[in-house]
């Protein structure tokens, strides 16, 4: 089947997270990751360890570990509201997502055990009904899918290295249509130009992780996961109104999904029934300086809108951003756990380049959640985040942006359970 360019994961998403993140991460995988506000590297006590810090996989229980969960997502409408021309004024559709995973770990065979993750670590969806913002982006969607198999060593009791490789598959879909004026100059010379886009890609990876626990309470830990690149050829489909011009065929593009570097502290006191962790990730952003398709035969059209609009590179310049995080966990008895956590996200986007797409700002992360267990083979557990973007004024940039985003939020709930047998 022909595959066919998928621009939502290029403008769309590396323009996520998020959703949840700085760009485009979702970093909530798990029962215990949304809990925590995903301050979930250094203390990893579930199968889930296998995705978050596979080094950890060492000091699980000896028996097969397993967790499956299931994350409702809801993105609250944003509010734009213009600088200049009311009718610009409009409000993004809320969205609904259900996101499964499943984490696996095996036990230990001389000193190594393996690990399986199936999660969806980027993406979802931004649209909007209103004319002006749907000149950029009427619909921009991605769906990912990523296994993760990883493997861990134990250099000794207080050491242990893990590491594995990440397979990412990618289905997105990106529609504009809108009516832009090629002759500012003028005023009056305007064209309605629109896209459709759809497609998919698979690219690879690669996470590492170490734990060091110098005494028994405290652990130390540090992950990276890859840059990526993602290559993606297919076919685009673009038009506009003023000549009749149109533009259907091959296209290509690359731009990086940015390395992610974490450091975490984790401590257990309280005759072990408190942890309290500290975590810090930056997500190297800096590697998205600039979005530049390239087609398989020119793009023409006699006055040039499809060539501007759509061809020529066009400046990101996102800058690194970090995330400070802290969770904490309580053992209410032997069958009751309690976890809650809080976190400060910044965002890479620039005023500059800021769009519709996904008009992304600084947030505040508030989670709880409880585990429950039953018997000595499985637990239960629920958890529920609040992911609080701040109201971002921007002034008028390249992207038509010149006014205000607000009420930008996203809700989380995850549901599931984990077995040991």
């Amino acid at each position: 089947m022909k595959k066919k360019i998928a621009v939502v994961a290029l403008t769309g998403i590396l323009a996520a997270g998020p959703a949840f993140a700085s760009g485009y991460r979702i970093p909530e995988q798990s029962i215990n990751s949304t809990a925590l506000s995903a301050a979930y590297i250094a203390n990893t006590p579930a199968a889930d360890a296998s995705y978050y810090n596979p080094a950890n996989m060492s000091w699980l229980e000896n028996k097969w570990q397993t967790e499956a969960s299931l994350t409702w997502i809801h993105l609250a409408s944003i509010e734009y509201k213009d600088n200049a021309v009311a009718s610009r004024n409009s409000g993004s559709r809320t969205e609904d997502f259900a996101l499964p995973n499943l984490h696996v770990v095996s036990p230990e065979y001389n000193n190594f055990r393996f690990g399986l993750s199936v999660v969806y670590p980027y993406g979802l969806s931004k649209r909007w009904d209103n004319a002006f913002p749907m000149t950029s982006a009427e619909e921009f969607t991605l769906k990912t899918y990523e296994i993760n198999p990883t493997v861990s060593y134990k250099v000794n009791e207080k050491l242990s290295i893990g590491g594995g490789l990440r397979a990412i598959y990618s289905e997105g879909k990106v529609k504009s249509n809108g009516i832009i004026d090629i002759d500012p100059t003028a005023g009056v010379t305007l064209s309605r130009v629109s896209r459709d886009m759809d497609g998919d890609t698979t690219e690879y990876g690669y996470n590492l992780a170490l734990t060091y626990r110098p005494v028994e309470n405290l652990s130390l830990a540090a992950t990276y996961r890859s840059k990526i690149d993602l290559d993606i050829e297919g076919d685009a489909r673009l038009a506009s109104s003023i000549n009749s011009a149109t533009y259907s065929g091959g296209a290509s593009v690359s731009v990086p999904a940015p390395a992610v570097l974490t450091l975490a502290t984790a401590y257990t006191c309280n005759n072990g029934k408190t942890t309290a962790e500290l975590t810090y990730d930056k997500t190297f952003w800096n590697a998205y300086d600039k979005l530049d398709f390239n087609y398989s035969s020119t793009v023409v059209d006699g006055l040039g809108v499809l060539q501007a609009v759509f061809d020529n590179p066009k400046a990101k310049n996102w800058v690194n951003s970090e995330a400070y995080r802290i969770g904490l966990t309580h053992k209410l008895n032997t069958q009751w756990t309690v976890m809650a956590g809080f976190a400060i996200d910044k965002n890479p986007i620039p005023d500059q380049t800021l769009g519709f797409e996904l008009p992304d700002s600084d947030a505040k992360i508030y989670s709880c959640g409880l585990r429950y267990q039953p018997t000595d083979n499985l637990t239960v557990g629920a958890a529920y985040l609040f992911d609080d973007k701040e109201s971002r004024s921007v002034p008028a940039n390249a992207n038509g942006v010149n006014g205000t985003f607000d009420n930008s939020a996203a809700h989380l709930f995850t549901a599931g359970l984990q077995y040991r047998f």
